[in-house]
């Protein structure tokens, strides 16, 4: 009976720890989950939980410690069975509870239940899955190890087994399945880019990028670069909420098929900024894209107001994949790109008269926040400092946020650090906290937008072990007070919230919102002309819009 044989081949103790890790990863995180996502996470940690069991049961076994019989062996099992079995079930009915502490905190309607049947038959279709993969790999590094005895010592055998089965099997996941899934995801979004919306259309006037006039074609633009050119208020738009005169924001996008090299298309992108005359704007901002390409409108709509359309913003694009992926597989291309694009402009910029040349700003959300973070390179511009930059959702391995963060004074928490006296570098949330006490703002004014529910920010590999410092009290606005943490089940609660920390309202997980862009380009540029009682107007009006 094969269906026998394969029950009886599982550890109880391996079943255990599998249900207490399952269990955990109901409890709650950064970002409320869907019942698909909670078992998905639910199925991984179980199966972590499950290959710690057996660990400690081969550990036992190696260290040649005493074994139980067979009678206490399955009364073992029967015990450990139902102790899971009564955990699972208490977790499970606490679950729409947990995930209500965050849903609430984000002015999310409350689910009435966690759809515990849904949940518990994708995870466990899931960790028998999983499971099986390692059986295999067990049986794989047996089958090695036999091979292997024949010719070479017992232990040499055991371990030269092991490093060849993590080897095949890496050589499969990574070379096989995972670049396989990245090649067809890459070509899937290619493909999407190339697309031509009917609902934007290609500009008309000389002057835009895209345009017939333009040293960079409509279709090279990409999906996100023509969105980027092809939308924002117009000088009329701004005209008719300040009542008085602006003018037409520049936007100008190179895509990642209309050069060759990030070099290549870093010198397109200064050729076209000078034949619209973004040198010839109050302000001129360099911006890096998200991983996708996307240049976030909340954040830019809101700058073109404040400076009356008198300014002019440059992208390049580097990348198809979002944000979190690109993160993981090709972090420093964007940063290529980045600093290909800032050293063009930033040369440029220097040679013109420094009573007529723009304010330059530096921005960048998510992977973007990074790449134009490690894009500026402070030694370089000593002489003659760009004026500031508003960097949202900073990815955790940002160095120069990451130097701040970690440097910062120790009152203060890590989800809205002080750093120094605050003249260079001030971080802010939902709330405005901009304003600090007693502080003077120096010649570069650095600005990092974060939220203390972004799992793109606030990720930290080590939570696999240990506590992570936004855990500790006072907790952001935004993280809840039933969130615990937990040995390896954190850290996988954490990988599945990046890769979702979207699914929020704005002003929440990844998502920025108008009013807080506002607050951190304010800061940076003081735009003239502009009272208290105008901001909260600019604010409203977005906020309606969205």
């Amino acid at each position: 009976m094969p269906h026998k044989m394969l029950w009886q081949s599982f550890s109880g103790l391996g079943v255990l720890v599998g249900a207490v890790f399952f269990a955990a990863s109901l409890t709650p995180s950064l970002i409320p989950r869907t019942a698909t996502m909670q078992g998905v996470l639910g199925g991984v940690s179980f199966t972590a939980g499950y290959a710690l069991g057996v660990l400690l049961l081969w550990l036992w076994w190696y260290l040649e410690l005493p074994a139980a019989g067979e009678r206490l062996r399955r009364l073992a099992v029967w015990s450990v069975t139902g102790v899971a079995g009564l955990i699972v079930v208490t977790f499970l009915w606490r679950a729409a509870e947990w995930q209500n502490s965050i849903r609430l905190l984000m002015e999310m309607p409350p689910v009435d239940t966690a759809r515990p049947l849904q949940v518990g038959l994708i995870a466990v279709g899931l960790a028998l899955v999983l499971i099986l993969i390692g059986k295999a790999f067990l049986r794989t590094r047996g089958m090695i190890a036999r091979r292997l005895e024949r010719v070479m010592p017992r232990r040499v055998s055991q371990f030269l087994a092991v490093a060849a089965a993590v080897t095949l099997f890496f050589m499969v996941i990574d070379g096989l399945l995972l670049r396989a899934y990245l090649r067809t995801y890459d070509s899937a979004q290619a493909a999407l880019d190339a697309v031509l919306e009917p609902d934007v259309a290609r500009p008309a006037e000389p002057w835009r990028t895209g345009s017939a006039a333009s040293l960079v074609s409509w279709q090279d633009l990409g999906r996100q670069g023509r969105a980027f050119v092809g939308t924002g208020p117009s000088g009329e738009e701004i005209a008719d909420f300040l009542g008085r005169g602006a003018r037409d924001p520049l936007r100008v996008y190179v895509g990642l098929n209309a050069a060759e090299t990030p070099e290549a298309r870093a010198a397109l992108a200064l050729r076209e900024l000078q034949r619209v005359g973004g040198f010839e704007r109050a302000a001129l901002v360099v911006a890096v894209p998200t991983g996708t390409g996307w240049v976030d409108p909340a954040s830019l709509d809101p700058l073109e107001y404040l400076l009356e359309g008198d300014v002019a913003t440059v992208a390049v694009q580097y990348s198809y994949l979002e944000s979190w992926v690109s993160l993981l597989v090709e972090p420093d291309y964007g940063v290529q790109t980045a600093r290909a694009l800032f050293r063009a402009v930033y040369r440029h910029w220097t040679t013109l008269p420094r009573d007529g040349r723009p304010q330059l700003y530096l921005h960048g959300l998510s992977l973007g926040a990074l790449a134009s973070e490690q894009s500026l390179r402070l030694h370089d511009v000593l002489a003659d400092p760009v004026q500031g930059a508003v960097w949202a959702g900073p990815p955790f391995p940002s160095p120069e946020w990451r130097t701040a963060v970690d440097e910062r004074e120790p009152e203060t928490p890590v989800w809205l650090p002080v750093f120094g006296d605050g003249s260079i570098i001030r971080f802010t949330n939902q709330h405005n906290a901009l304003a600090l006490p007693g502080a003077e703002w120096g010649p570069m004014r650095i600005v990092y937008l974060q939220h203390a529910s972004d799992p793109i920010v606030f990720f930290e590999p080590a939570a696999l072990y240990r506590p992570p410092e936004w855990l500790e009290t006072p907790r952001g606005p935004d993280v809840s007070p039933e969130v615990r943490w937990y040995p390896v089940v954190t850290f996988l609660q954490l990988v599945l919230d990046m890769a979702v920390s979207l699914n929020v309202p704005p002003g929440y997980g990844h998502r920025y919102a108008p009013p807080q862009y506002i607050n951190a380009w304010q800061a940076v540029i003081e735009p003239p002309r502009w009272t208290q009682e105008d901001i909260e107007r600019l604010k409203r009006h977005f906020r309606e819009r969205s």
